[in-house]
């Protein structure tokens, strides 16, 4: 049985095509969760909306708890990074990330920064070593296969890899370097471009991001589907 930690981070409520002015990203994460549970009803969905619920912000507090070794903490030390723990816990346990995350003025919503900030953890999600001169930072989620799929939306188009404002994409990129700091290598993407000009051009989009999802989703059940099969013995 796998563990599947479903994230939104929209902060627009509901799914388009089924609510007014709903999400796209909330769209196609319930899009790829429904599929993924179609074919392992088993399996254990955690779910957290950072969008309509973010995490407390990181302050100083939080950093003079967080750099303080866990056995000299004071209780408000502990208190302060109660959620923080409760998140790294969820994506301990997950064995894929589902993760809607929209493109908001060219980087991610501030509810999804406040989550990487809570996530990205020394001592619990990576390792830090003053002493070493060549790779001080070690990942601490590399321990089994663990996949991130980023769905995306965004209101132009060209953000994608070789587009024309490819550059101005900093949702994306920042998002692949927090999770593979922490040992999360292994992105899947799939985005929704052309939001705020609407018409045919954003429903076209829109059809290719859920067929893309589709695909996906039975690419990595057929992936999960290889791992579980025993070796063969031979003589």
């Amino acid at each position: 049985m796998a563990t599947l930690l479903h994230l939104d981070a929209s902060a627009r409520g509901g799914q388009s095509g089924l609510h007014s002015h709903g999400s796209h990203t909330r769209r196609l994460g319930a899009r790829f969760v429904a599929r993924w549970r179609e074919a392992r009803p088993a399996d254990h969905v955690l779910y957290r909306d950072v969008g309509q619920r973010p995490p407390a912000p990181v302050d100083g507090d939080w950093v003079r708890a967080a750099f303080t070794p866990e056995a000299a903490r004071a209780p408000w030390m502990r208190q302060r990074l109660a959620e923080s723990d409760a998140l790294v816990d969820e994506l301990l346990d997950a064995d894929l990330i589902v993760a809607g995350v929209p493109m908001y003025n060219f980087g991610v919503p501030a509810g999804f920064k406040a989550y990487i900030d809570n996530i990205v953890r020394v001592g619990r999600t990576f390792g830090f070593d003053r002493a070493c001169e060549g790779a001080p930072c070690w990942p601490m989620l590399d321990d089994r296969p663990r996949t991130l799929v980023l769905l995306s939306a965004r209101g132009d188009h060209g953000y994608g890899a070789g587009g024309c404002i490819e550059a101005m994409n900093h949702a994306e990129p920042a998002v692949r370097a927090a999770f593979g700091y922490i040992g999360v290598a292994a992105v899947r993407a799939v985005a929704v471009e052309y939001d705020e000009f609407g018409g045919e051009r954003l429903a076209a989009s829109l059809r290719e991001a859920e067929a893309a999802v589709d695909a996906l989703a039975a690419r990595l059940l057929d992936e999960r589907a290889a791992r579980a099969v025993p070796p063969a013995v031979t003589a």
